[in-house]
């Protein structure tokens, strides 16, 4: 537990905008000397959506919650039926319906970003040198990188493509 202190000390502080400070790479090999092998493996194999794991457990929960009411959400404006198997969350409803009346699909995500930080952060609480706090820290990490793959420059083009794409074809009939 000693070599926490100075890991999760010299770990950069992680935001929700502007640029990651370190791959989850770079995390892992920071980790790999200073967790259990147990633990490290757990940090190797997560997800946004892994189940194991300390603090893991309750954000797997949370975060299929919050998969199931977009998904819930989303069928219903597209008209179609969706069954809930969950028990509604009213907090958690409202943040979902606010990321999907976003003016553009990133900054639905980037809405969606800021409320799971919220959430860990709650998560995390008053943990500063333990699992808790590093998991909790692993998790936000795989949030960024995942948000990462959303670059608005190369979503316009490929819609761009794809409008053209369309056009053409309506031109030719």
């Amino acid at each position: 537990m000693a070599s926490y202190y100075y890991l999760i000390s010299s770990l950069p502080d992680l935001k929700t905008s502007g640029e990651i400070p370190l791959t989850y790479e770079e995390f892992l090999n920071m980790c790999q000397s200073n967790v259990s092998e147990s633990k490290y493996l757990l940090l190797k194999n997560l997800t946004p959506s892994s189940e194991e794991g300390p603090l893991v457990e309750e954000w797997a929960s949370f975060y299929k919650k919050l998969m199931g009411e977009l998904n819930t959400l989303r069928s219903v404006n597209l008209g179609k039926p969706y069954v809930n198997s969950y028990d509604r969350d009213s907090v958690l409803a409202q943040a979902a319906s606010t990321a999907l009346s976003a003016k553009n699909p990133l900054e639905a995500e980037k809405i969606l970003l800021d409320y799971e930080f919220d959430y860990l952060d709650s998560l995390v609480g008053l943990h500063t040198f333990d699992d808790v706090y590093l998991f909790g820290y692993a998790v936000k990490l795989k949030l960024l990188e995942r948000q990462r793959c959303f670059v608005q420059k190369k979503g316009q083009m490929e819609f761009e493509r794809l409008f053209n794409q369309i056009q053409q074809r309506v031109n030719n009939l």
